[in-house]
């Protein structure tokens, strides 16, 4: 099997049994790519027997971190990302097509063709630390999970979170991992001071729709565990129903909701199902292979809430489309959170508390 290239793109759909354990089922070439690659055989008629997909792990040093955002309908302006990536598979990531900018398939590439920042760190504390940074709460799992598997041999999230906490920095963090129990200790002390949220999100309570749809995802029963440790130790958690996948996880949103509330979380969010650019093929070849007599309920609904197409980018109404089926599931969420005692509204992170710790050498105030 070898690699040759055409102008017209190319559908690289890889065999089951290579991909098990992967969300995408193709690794076609992004978006911003002239030349696509295509498998073809060799002409030599001897079988051959190809390896499964393997994660592999390159590095990158970033030069800056923080990722400052202008979106009117996102409830803060900055984040920053451990990885490029992300092993969990999740096939409905919006994030997918970042992968493109990096000239690597949005599809299983974005699973398995991972970069680690190892410098992210050291780059954001010199980041923090300049004259002109103003503090705002920072966001940090809104794009690739920063407690993916990788995370336990890396470490990089962690040593962004003792930044923040030397710093006394405002953080937002959005997981499925459960590792974020690792650093309960770092975050127990930031949440005493006001300075720390968890969003955990649960997309489903089925463990063999979670299994199809997250693939290396801790379980939803175990996500609900990940809930009440945080919370036992004092960490303000977020119960995420999200994304709700219409015809699919949508009738489990108060099932959902309630098994947040009794793990302990003291909010809860949605957002309906997005598929921006390469997101959309990849979803609808995984409803065809794994829910084929759903697929055509399920996109007729996705297509109702945003104008007849797969999806719309337009601000206000990306996160949660429009029109009746998108009200109804909104009057739902509104009705189940009274209920559950889950619309308080929360107190807003602290961002008085920042300050640029002390380095050696430097001169101590009098004051």
């Amino acid at each position: 099997m070898f690699h040759i290239f055409r102008m017209c793109a190319a559908s690289r759909f890889i065999d089951k049994e290579r991909r098990k354990g992967r969300g995408a089922a193709s690794r076609d070439s992004g978006r911003f790519e002239r030349l696509a690659y295509e498998d073809a055989h060799d002409g030599w008629e001897i079988p051959e027997e190809l390896p499964p997909l393997r994660t592999e792990v390159s590095e990158e040093r970033p030069r800056s971190l923080i990722n400052y955002v202008r979106s009117p309908d996102l409830p803060f302006d900055r984040t920053i990302n451990p990885y490029r990536g992300c092993e969990h598979g999740c096939i409905y990531c919006f994030a997918r097509p970042t992968h493109a900018y990096l000239g690597l398939s949005p599809g299983l590439d974005f699973e398995t063709r991972l970069i680690a920042r190892p410098d992210a760190p050291e780059v954001l504390a010199r980041e923090l630390r300049a004259k002109r940074y103003l503090p705002a709460p920072l966001a940090i799992g809104t794009n690739t999970d920063p407690y993916q598997p990788i995370e336990r041999d890396r470490g990089i999230m962690r040593a962004c979170l003792e930044v923040l906490r030397d710093f006394r920095h405002p953080v937002a963090i959005v997981t499925k991992g459960t590792l974020i129990e690792r650093d309960i200790d770092i975050l127990s002390q930031m949440a005493a001071a006001g300075l720390v949220r968890v969003g955990i999100s649960v997309t489903t309570l089925d463990a063999d729709l979670a299994r199809r749809m997250e693939p290396r995802v801790p379980s939803p029963a175990r996500r609900l565990q990940t809930i009440r440790q945080l919370s036992a130790a004092g960490i303000p958690v977020r119960v995420m129903a999200s994304p709700m996948v219409p015809a699919l996880t949508d009738p489990e949103l108060e099932k959902i909701l309630e098994a947040g509330a009794a793990a302990g979380a003291c909010s809860a969010s949605w957002i309906m199902l997005r598929l921006p650019l390469e997101v959309a093929p990849l979803w609808r070849a995984w409803l065809e292979e794994h829910y084929p007599g759903r697929a055509a309920r399920v996109m007729a609904r996705l297509r109702e809430m945003h104008g007849g197409q797969d999806y719309s980018a337009q601000w206000h109404r990306r996160m949660r489309g429009e029109g009746s089926y998108a009200q109804l599931i909104a009057q739902r969420f509104d009705k189940a959170v009274r209920r559950l005692g889950l619309d308080a509204e929360q107190p807003a992170l602290r961002s008085d508390l920042f300050r640029a710790p002390a380095r050696a050498g430097d001169q101590l105030s009098l004051f």
